[in-house]
């Protein structure tokens, strides 16, 4: 779990937890606004997905006791190749630092499996998200792939 930084928006305890049968719906229930709507998977695809991919890591992000968004990585420790597959939060929450918290907290996690980067695609449409990973330390690589920008982040660096 982390508390929000100083310049979060919001004074919830941010946490990524396991996806179970009592929480599996209002997971699913999460979804991005309608103008972002093509940029990321749903959540049900994603679960169901993860499901069939060994190397798949996914959570629910809960801003205290509710859940707001959704994350999935993966995570090839023998490459070593580690991916944000997706990363959502909730219309509804968007805005109020949540994504930031929740993104350190994947972070966190990546650099526990000793991963020294790590990257993401991002669809390059209108109202994606890579103005936010780019003020977080992720950087446009240049690259693409499956159709997406690559962002890249340094995990050694803060």
């Amino acid at each position: 779990m982390i508390p929000p930084a100083n310049d979060d928006r919001t004074s919830a305890v941010v946490s990524l937890r396991e996806v179970t049968a009592d929480t599996v719906r209002a997971v699913c229930d999460l979804s991005v606004g309608e103008h972002q709507q093509g940029l990321v998977a749903s959540n049900a695809v994603s679960i169901a997905q993860a499901h069939f991919e060994p190397k798949a890591w996914f959570r629910a992000v809960y801003a205290d006791e509710e859940p707001v968004g959704f994350a999935m990585l993966y995570e090839d420790p023998d490459k070593p190749e580690f991916w944000l597959w997706r990363f959502m939060i909730d219309h509804r929450h968007q805005g109020k630092g949540y994504g930031a918290a929740a993104l350190r907290l994947v972070e966190e996690r990546l650099r526990s499996r000793d991963a020294v980067t790590a990257k993401l695609g991002v669809v390059p449409k209108d109202h994606n998200a890579k103005a936010f990973y780019e003020r977080l330390g992720w950087r446009d690589t240049g690259e693409m792939h499956d159709g997406e920008h690559v962002l890249e982040r340094d995990l050694r660096v803060s």
